[in-house]
Parts: structure tokens; C-alpha cells; sequence
């Protein structure tokens, strides 16, 4: 596992839904077909915001035009990160998008189970409310081995919450792989 995950942030609000973070209509390309699985990125919380969304109100485009990745590494969202339908698709689309990490202040366990047991991305989590103190654009630090990461653009260090028993899972890469690792599945 990585030491640090460093990037600039892409800012969300609650209750963003796997139906906001891949709408359902790009479902229909397998995640198992490289050229595919890209799409997924392409369309990667391209939905419309409105009073009930986290997505961001203005013109800020996660993925701009013509690009198959989005210039953002990490998240910051508010509650409720992945609520909604238990789709796979949605942590596979934000990671074909590029991104490596979520901070949020707590998740639908669905959405953090997929993100884990498919090796798509880290969930950290956070005990205070950052959406309002920080900025789409900012460049953060995360520091896996301290629980904490650093706005470069302002200057401030926040906590996460320790990863804990998802820690030799990330490690491995996946579910399976750590299944294989330790034993509780043949290689």
C-alpha cells in the first residue's frame, strides 16, 4: 500500500447516490472490457445537480469534455457517500475516472464494502465535516501511516479515522487476493 495518496480534490455534498455517481443509463457497458470499463470513467458523476444532490452546483465539470479521466485524485463528500442501489459500478467508475481515495464522514456500507472488496479505492473516513472547508481544486496530502492529510493550498491538517481491520485487504489489493494471502482460499 501507498504511503501517501496526493492530488487535487474534486468537493461533494450528502447523500451523493450511486445513481448520481454513475447514472443508470451508462450502465450498460461491462466493466470487464477494458475500452468499456474507460466509459465508466467518462461518465463518472455527470449527473445534473439539484436541491437534493451533493454534486456540485455551477459548471464544474468532474470529467471535462472530450477526456476519459478526471484531472481530480480524491474525493471529499459530506454523509451518506454511495447511498442508493448496491451497484459495483459505482466505485469502479470513480477509479476509472482516477481516483484513488474518498474522504467522507461516513458511507453506505455497500458503497464501502464494493470500494474495498474490489480494490477500487480507499474510504477513509473523517470525525469533522470538510465539504465547507475545503475547495474543488485544492491539492491534498493523505497520510495513510498518520490518519491525517494536509490542504496544500491552505496550509491545515485535518484527522481521518484509522482504517483499521480493512487495512490487510487494501494491502493485498482485493478481497479475493487477500482471501488467497491468508490462506482462506486456494491459489
Amino acid at each position: 500500500m501507498k504511503k501517501s495518496i496526493q492530488g487535487k480534490v474534486f468537493v461533494l455534498g450528502d447523500d451523493v447516490d450511486t445513481d448520481q455517481i454513475i447514472p443508470a443509463q451508462y450502465l450498460s457497458y461491462n466493466p470487464a472490457i477494458p475500452e468499456e470499463r474507460k466509459m465508466f470513467g467518462v461518465y463518472a458523476l455527470c449527473g445534473v445537480p439539484d436541491a437534493q444532490s451533493g454534486l456540485p452546483k455551477g459548471n464544474i465539470p468532474f470529467v471535462p469534455k472530450g477526456d476519459k479521466t478526471s484531472p481530480y485524485t480524491i474525493i471529499v463528500g459530506g454523509k451518506n457517500f454511495g447511498c442508493g442501489s448496491s451497484r459495483e459500478h459505482a466505485p469502479i467508475s470513480l477509479q476509472a475516472a482516477g481516483i484513488e481515495a474518498v474522504i467522507a464522514e461516513f458511507y453506505a456500507r455497500i458503497f464501502f464494502r464494493n470500494s474495498v472488496n474490489g480494490g477500487y479505492l480507499i474510504p477513509f473516513e473523517t470525525p469533522k465535516r470538510l465539504c465547507e472547508k475545503i475547495s474543488t481544486g485544492d491539492e491534498l496530502k493523505i497520510d495513510l501511516e498518520k490518519n491525517e492529510f494536509a490542504n496544500l493550498t491552505t496550509g491545515k491538517t485535518y484527522p481521518l479515522t484509522p482504517l483499521g481491520d480493512i487495512v490487510p485487504i487494501i494491502e493485498a489489493g482485493d478481497v479475493f487476493k487477500y482471501a488467497k494471502q491468508s490462506g482462506m482460499l486456494d491459489n
